[in-house]
């Protein structure tokens, strides 16, 4: 397949790398350390730099380019180390607005969504709920019409910059009776009253990004604040989720290399019994294998962000069921792939592998994500068996 990306790319690419490794990288331990990162202070700079709204149209407050942009931005984040901040960015740019670009109002737009982009205002995206997580329409968190205003019950979790946000892009039941047909969108600055960070959430892996449970308890929230139709927040979402998932899919998988880079060099210094260990054959075959799946896992993400640039940015239409059933594909297989090979590359390391100031060690408990969030493997699987008509 010829390579999609042209000189444009090419030097977006740049300026992404550039970022990730001059002012990202060198903030890995003390940011990991602090279980957080300066989130208005880090996007304020992404946005200067035009890397968040790269593949928004102009009017919408972007840059006007394709969604190849944002699979370059999404392969170069991963080299800062910091897996937390890329998903941090990643839910900034490609998660918690891009309903907003689909579905907002002049107003909204201007409000919320162009000042994102520039940096200026950061979000989350709330979705998963204690007792609803890859279950969607299970959600609990209620909206009820009072006058020309909502009141908003419930609570979220695992909100992804829930901490630090300046509005959440939030999933809840307008009519709870009806199921998943029942949700709708509200744009919620988190300055409202009734609205409540619970507590930080402490997490297995990307210590860098602060992970929150939110609590609202009679928060008000004008009717200009829906987004999009009531009780079509469910259809909206599912179309929300294909670019979660593909843009995790195209970060993890550059991960994946980056890890498998970064063993081989280890292993050409490392003597065991006279000679590196990459010369031992039992770790050849391994990171053969490694680089043959992470290179099948590139290939199929690249086809699954061929079809979702097609339909999205150049038809301008709602995403096909094929392209749907691709991109689950593509995270099932991803994430469960890059997770061996990282694992693996901790095992190379052997007992370096195992201290806490190694980057393997980290990226190890970084990617175990990647099987839950955004939807987990075995949810994944379920949907796909559907989308397959068993």
């Amino acid at each position: 397949m010829p390579s999609p990306f042209t000189e444009q790319h090419e030097q977006f690419r740049k300026t992404v790398r550039n970022f990730a490794e001059k002012e990202l990288l060198p903030h890995v331990d003390e940011w990991e350390k602090a279980e957080i990162f300066p989130a208005h202070e880090v996007f304020k700079r992404a946005g200067e730099l035009g890397i968040l709204g790269a593949h928004y149209p102009e009017e919408k407050g972007g840059a006007g380019g394709d969604y190849w942009f944002s699979v370059a931005k999404s392969e170069e984040l991963p080299r800062s180390g910091l897996a937390g901040v890329t998903m941090a960015l990643l839910v900034q740019s490609d998660m918690a607005t891009t309903v907003i670009g689909d579905l907002g109002t002049k107003d909204q737009i201007e409000e919320f969504l162009a000042p994102a982009l520039r940096g200026e205002k950061v979000a989350a995206l709330g979705v998963s709920e204690p007792a609803a997580g890859s279950d969607v329409a299970g959600i609990k968190t209620t909206a009820k019409r009072d006058g020309d205003d909502y009141i908003i019950n419930g609570s979220k979790t695992y909100i992804t910059n829930g901490c630090q946000a300046d509005f959440i892009t939030l999933l809840v039941k307008t009519n709870p009776e009806s199921g998943s047909h029942g949700c709708s969108f509200f744009l919620v600055p988190t300055k409202t009253k009734g609205f409540n960070v619970s507590k930080k959430l402490v997490k297995i892996g990307n210590h860098s990004s602060d992970t929150a449970e939110l609590f609202f308890e009679d928060m008000r929230v004008p009717r200009r604040y829906l987004l999009g139709e009531e009780n079509m927040g469910f259809m909206y979402l599912m179309q929300n989720f294909q670019s979660e998932r593909l843009i995790a899919a195209t970060s993890a998988c550059a991960s994946g290399f980056y890890a498998l880079e970064r063993s081989l060099a280890f292993g050409r210094d490392r003597m065991v019994m006279g000679k590196p260990i990459i010369k031992r054959e039992v770790w050849q075959h391994r990171f053969v294998d490694h680089a043959t799946n992470l290179e099948a896992g590139k290939a199929l993400s690249y086809k699954a962000v061929e079809a979702y640039n097609h339909e999205k940015y150049e038809l301008k239409t709602t995403l096909s069921m094929e392209t749907v059933k691709l991109i689950s594909m593509c995270k099932i297989f991803v994430g469960e792939m890059v997770s061996h090979v990282i694992d693996d590359c901790l095992q190379f390391h052997g007992g370096m592998g195992y201290i806490e100031e190694g980057w393997v060690a980290r990226a190890w408990r970084d990617q175990r994500l990647l099987r839950i969030g955004g939807g987990t493997s075995e949810v994944m699987r379920y949907y796909v068996a559907k989308l397959m008509g068993m």
